[in-house]
């Protein structure tokens, strides 16, 4: 059977990151606007296995390791150590998928294996392996028949089995290609065929790698969204990659990493704000909603620009909304943010004001948002309402009465970005092929910038991105946080919620190639249907709209 996770639903977690501002020196905008793209260190250590460690809930999870002075980097994933009595995969205690375990009337010593029931497994088990070389490597291969005969009667049958079955497998491996492996495992996983499952995972465990090549990397964390699945540990295996939560400083240079070397949340802030700025040219008061603020680095781009506004610039007011991951990499709550932009303003002599919303989007009513008579009103979201629980999760449907809400408020324009990709209510098993094909294309945009063994790299990926693909496999109903749809779906939605699209003027994709300059020439940008697609090569990776 599909394991389906049963435990509380975790905090949501942001998938994309924020560039900190630093304390010491809050006004010099431009040393935000040149950013270094070559920050990442080119030091590295030596690898080394990685073992799963249990946390609590005695889980499967990746753990950072130091040694000394130097980065002990992981090189396959195949030490594995457990605490837990249960198979790796299996999602039943003590069920063995090799044997029977009905009592043979010759086995007399009250056993569940008899010699019958272990040839038997033993049979099925080498035609399954006969199967799988077939539909990985063509039919000329010969790697299992070499093999027939090898298993012995006696106490050694079952000892002997399973060495055929690692031994046999392992072999396989420099033949295949890793892709495949992931895709083949997943369908088995969807057809509850639990043999076939066991024998791919053993083969990825020798083919994955956190330093590798992007696929091998990708391939990593698939593999601990597979066990966490299995375990039916959804939501545990959240718990268990935060034993070793790294620190507020240790997380925000995570994020940060990842803001230099990829272009998709300076996509989400340069997009945004050239609309905002266009709209509210000529307010006097303007009143920005953010339901992620993070560290608030978007504003301080367009309080900078309206501040140079002919006439004298507007007086603004932010309202900004929280979320977990960023509360703990800046290391307290809103009033942090607050008190950076405030500064930051009274530097550009601009009019500011700060309104902290400490809550998460499913929780905002419309007295939480305090808007004023006489206000221009812009409301952004930043990859943040894929997050929200649609009709298909919850009855209350936060995602679409968010933006009735947000409707009711009038706004001069309402900013989108989302990630371009489908699997909000994709069943399992095309939800996985399409988390393959999305974070492929990410770690390959991320492996052009960054070397392979980069610790910093290595830990960015760890703490900011591996729990999104672990939730996307591991986890159903409420606590798969991460649901992302196509563009196309959102355009429904905003339209059923009352809006217009609000058409683009050549300014904004103007400033976003501007921008994407910095970065690989691989990156796209592409505009149809009222909206920015930005892609690496050819894949869509996320797309920019604005609304009234």
């Amino acid at each position: 059977m599909r394991a389906s996770p049963k435990h509380q639903n975790p905090a949501t977690i942001r998938r994309l990151y924020d560039q900190p501002v630093k304390e010491n020196d809050p006004f010099y905008l431009s040393r935000i606007q040149m950013l270094d793209n070559n920050a990442c260190s080119n030091t590295g250590g030596q690898g080394t296995d990685v073992s799963f460690q249990t946390c609590k809930d005695q889980v499967f999870t990746l753990e950072s390791s130091m040694a000394g002075a130097g980065f002990v980097a992981y090189d396959s994933l195949s030490a594995v150590s457990i605490s837990s009595s249960r198979s790796p995969f299996s999602p039943h205690g003590s069920q063995s998928c090799l044997s029977d375990p009905r009592p043979s009337p010759d086995n007399t010593d009250g056993s569940p294996y008899s010699g019958s029931s272990v040839v038997d497994d033993s049979n099925k088990l080498k035609h399954k392996l006969r199967e799988l070389e077939l539909s990985l490597l063509g039919p000329e291969s010969d790697t299992v028949d070499s093999c027939n005969g090898c298993f012995i009667t006696g106490d050694h049958q079952v000892a002997s089995m399973a060495s055929f079955n690692c031994a046999q497998l392992v072999d396989l491996v420099p033949k295949l290609n890793l892709k495949q492996i992931l895709v083949a495992c997943g369908q088995a996983l969807h057809d509850d065929d639990m043999l076939t499952v066991t024998g791919l995972m053993h083969v990825l465990e020798k083919m994955v790698s956190v330093s590798g090549e992007p696929i091998q990397r990708l391939g990593a964390y698939v593999l601990e969204g597979l066990r966490a699945r299995l375990e039916s540990s959804g939501s545990n295996i959240y718990r268990a990659l935060k034993c070793k939560e790294p620190t507020s400083s240790e997380l925000m240079s995570y994020m940060h990493i990842l803001f230099r070397i990829c272009p998709y949340w300076k996509f989400a802030y340069t997009s945004g704000n050239v609309v905002i700025k266009e709209v509210l040219e000529y307010e006097g008061k303007v009143h920005i909603i953010d339901f992620q603020i993070a560290q608030g680095t978007q504003w301080m781009f367009l309080i900078a620009a309206l501040a140079k506004r002919p006439g004298g610039p507007p007086s603004i007011r932010i309202t900004g909304i929280d979320d977990s991951q960023s509360n703990h990499a800046r290391g307290g709550g809103l009033h942090i943010v607050g008190q950076r932009l405030s500064e930051f303003a009274r530097s550009y002599n601009v009019p500011f004001e700060f309104h902290d919303a400490a809550m998460s989007g499913c929780e905002i009513q419309l007295e939480h948002l305090k808007v004023h008579p006489g206000e221009a009103l812009a409301v952004n979201f930043p990859y943040v309402l894929h997050h929200m629980p649609d009709e298909s999760v919850s009855i209350w449907n936060h995602r679409d009465r968010l933006l009735r809400l947000v409707k009711s408020l009038s706004p001069k324009v309402v900013t989108l970005t989302e990630q371009e990709s489908n699997t909000n209510t994709s069943p399992f098993f095309s939800r996985y092929l399409e988390t393959l094909d999305y974070y492929s294309a990410m770690f390959e945009s991320i492996d052009v910038a960054c070397p392979r063994d980069d610790k910093q790299r290595i830990n960015a990926e760890q703490h900011c991105v591996a729990r999104d693909i672990v939730n996307m496999i591991a986890c159903e109903g409420p606590e798969r946080v991460e649901r992302h749809e196509l563009h196309g779906k959102w355009r429904s939605r905003f339209m059923m919620a009352g809006f217009s699209q609000y058409p683009l003027s050549s300014s904004v994709a103007m400033a976003v190639r501007d921008m994407l300059e910095e970065y690989d020439h691989k990156y796209r940008l592409e505009e149809r249907e009222g909206a920015l697609y930005l892609g690496w090569v050819n894949r869509a990776m996320a797309t920019f709209s604005a609304w009234r």
